[in-house]
């Protein structure tokens, strides 16, 4: 334990009336908020809805379907799919019945499925469709515990006639009759369910290794919920879209957790293409997104203003302008004069309301983005049209949060002060943020020698997260503590930092910087092919592929141009001005989960870019103009072929540093 003293509160977040578990939540909807809607999913068009009512008389009867095919308290059950109520409800059919959900991200390839199921030494399974049930089936041999498959969506699979293969309506109906031969049995069940009980197994995204399965109990979730709620006054009539992986924990503690809690209404997309025209019909009140989702939008409205009239673009350059100066002022309750309040009026009614109504966030009042650290443009522009978006910091083990924004307190460069129940201190040797809370995890599965490593015996958690406290007491996340390195002259290199600057450009998709050890930065570009194909179509720049774009010199010199950007606001910065990209390359591929380079979260895997880009790498720092580059590729059916080329390594401007005025 150090001796600097923890910031942050301690409030415990225990339900008054004793409920323990999200279980027991659902039961109460069920009888006092029966007729309200619970959950919407859009099918072949058209928006289906559900009452708490019918949604705990489906969690019932699902339950009661497992227990009539052998079910029993403590066992695991996987969970593969996109965003279907039937999944959410399976969620709450196996916590009632106290066994334990280990969801799994549903673009995970057959071995990952494999790992994560065996490993959580799950007996049953849901997928939610043929292409999951496939998957399950083409590794099943691998799976020696695994008894039953129950899919939801049959089509596709009529033919399909193995034993072990249940119809999850035939399910619901066995279900049906088994409760009314178990009178009261689902409540029963449900009260059987206690605090300390594990509610849920999530596998980390494994940036370094295989993953972890983190086990939370339902006090972990059910407490950390509640003080969430109470912190930003979510109830029963808000409204939020769930699309992102059910898997990741953050959509199990909104959607399913958070929804149950404070009973508001979950709505389903038709399908991850239909996002964003989905935003737009629900309009919903809370929101949750990555920043990739919010530099998209962006990027979607920048486009189509490039394509729009002189007039339309002048009215709209104007417009945010006078966002940007007064809007988050504005947004923050701070004093504006009238002359200004009248004109950022008359900004609403011409450009910023129409614009949310189209991105589909006229409601919106709670907006929160997490995961990586997103462009200060980009958060300062949604403020700026008058958006509540905010920045949440936080882990799996953590039950998502540890420190979030206030209404009236954002900065973009922070991540906001400890969230309610939170404690933090900054290692004074390591610089690691740690922390405790009521949502520290229980532990790693079947890994107690990681979880020895992550946890101290009296509850203080390593983040694995380089950071320190501002004057305002907000926490500025620098990087990860392992990626922290240090440039041959003894100046602090934080790879992450200067990644998530190139970000913020539109043309740029991703980007991995090298320096540690090193005389100077260098990086390697993914470029965004819907922008910079939307930047050469106009400029009447033809291309065949992605390769062919990335190779083209007026695409180097768009890049060149946003890095050169971020090296003068490096340059700014005298801690980070040695960390300016001196030489860049633009791979010839975009960098894939599939093909192990990113986590299912899209972080790094520095490792492995550092393995198979090794030679890469190292011709940025020699003086070659070029680096040949022999690839193996894997085609969508699955044939493999070669792609060779030599790609161009061009040479970057760096800045002195610049020295503030006095």
């Amino acid at each position: 334990m150090t001796s600097v003293k923890p910031v942050g509160d301690k409030p415990d977040g225990r339900d008054p009336l004793g409920r323990d578990t999200v279980p027991k939540y659902l039961v109460y909807n069920a009888e006092h908020r029966r007729d309200r809607p619970a959950m919407r999913e859009k099918y072949l068009g058209i928006w289906q809805s559900w009452s708490w009512g019918e949604v705990a008389a489906n969690v019932a009867a699902i339950a009661g379907g497992l227990k009539a095919l052998g079910f029993q308290r403590g066992d695991k059950l996987a969970i593969i799919g996109d965003n279907r109520p039937q999944l959410y409800w399976m969620l709450g059919a196996v916590q009632a019945l106290g066994g334990v959900p280990v969801p799994i991200y549903q673009d995970s390839v057959a071995d990952e499925v494999q790992y994560v199921v065996d490993h959580a030494e799950a007996r049953f399974a849901l997928a939610e469709n043929q292409e999951q049930v496939d998957k399950l089936l083409s590794v099943r041999d691998r799976l020696p515990r695994l008894e039953l498959i129950i899919f939801a969506d049959p089509r596709g699979l009529r033919h399909y006639d193995q034993p072990f293969l249940h119809d999850l309506d035939k399910v619901i109906a066995a279900g049906q009759d088994y409760a009314k031969a178990h009178e009261g049995f689902f409540k029963a069940e449900v009260n059987q369910g206690k605090g300390e009980d594990l509610s849920l197994i999530c596998y980390t995204s494994g940036t370094t290794g295989r993953p972890k399965g983190v086990m939370l109990s339902h006090d972990n979730v059910v407490r950390s919920a509640n003080l969430a709620i109470g912190f930003d006054k979510i109830n029963e009539s808000d409204e939020i879209l769930a699309y992102l992986p059910l898997a990741w924990v953050g959509d199990n503690f909104i959607s399913y957790a958070e929804a149950t809690i404070a009973g508001f209404c979950v709505n389903c997309p038709e399908s991850g293409e239909t996002v964003l025209t989905d935003l737009r019909e629900i309009g919903p009140t809370y929101f949750f997104a990555p920043p990739r989702i919010f530099e998209g939008l962006l990027a979607t409205v920048m486009i189509r203003m490039e394509d729009a009239g002189a007039i339309k673009r002048a009215m709209f350059k104007y417009f945010i302008d006078v966002a940007k100066r007064v809007g988050r002022p504005i947004l923050e309750g701070k004093p504006v004069s009238f002359a200004d309040r009248l004109l950022y009026g008359l900004g609403d009614l011409l450009v910023y309301g129409p614009l949310k109504n189209v991105l589909g966030l006229s409601r919106l009042r709670l907006a929160y983005t997490a995961g990586e650290a997103i462009g200060p443009d980009i958060f300062d522009f949604f403020r700026a049209l008058g958006i509540n978006l905010k920045q949440l910091y936080g882990q799996t083990e953590s039950t998502v949060y540890l420190c979030l924004h206030t209404d009236t307190d954002v900065k973009a460069d922070t991540v906001g002060p400890p969230g309610p129940g939170i404690e933090l201190y900054i290692d004074e040797a390591s610089g690691e943020v740690m922390y405790r809370s009521p949502g520290v995890f229980v532990g790693y599965y079947k890994n107690p020698e990681a979880t020895a490593e992550t946890k101290t015996p009296d509850g203080w958690v390593h983040t694995g997260d380089a950071g320190v406290f501002t004057d305002q007491g907000h926490l500025r996340i620098i990087d990860r503590a392992k990626d922290v390195g240090r440039l041959t002259n003894g100046t602090l290199f934080a790879p992450k930092f200067v990644e998530n600057k190139l970000k913020f450009f539109p043309s740029i998709k991703e980007a991995v910087t090298f320096g540690d050890k090193r005389d100077h930065a260098t990086a390697f570009i993914n470029i965004d092919l819907a922008a910079v194909g939307s930047w050469a179509e106009r400029r009447g720049i033809a291309y065949t592929s992605y390769a062919d774009l990335a190779g083209r010199p007026e695409v180097y010199d768009l890049v060149k141009g946003c890095i050169e950007q971020v090296n003068r606001d490096l340059a700014s910065d005298s801690s980070m001005v040695d960390s300016q990209i001196h030489r860049f390359l633009i791979l010839h591929k975009e960098l894939d989960a599939d093909d192990g380079e990113l986590t299912r979260t899209r972080k790094v895997r520095r490792r492995i870019i550092a393995e198979r880009y090794g030679d890469l790498i190292e011709a940025l720092y020699s003086d070659q103009p070029e680096v040949q580059v022999d690839a193996k590729i894997t085609f969508e059916d699955g044939r493999t072929g070669s792609f060779k080329a030599r790609l161009k390594i061009a040479d970057a401007q760096t800045q002195a540093p610049m020295r503030k005025a006095g």
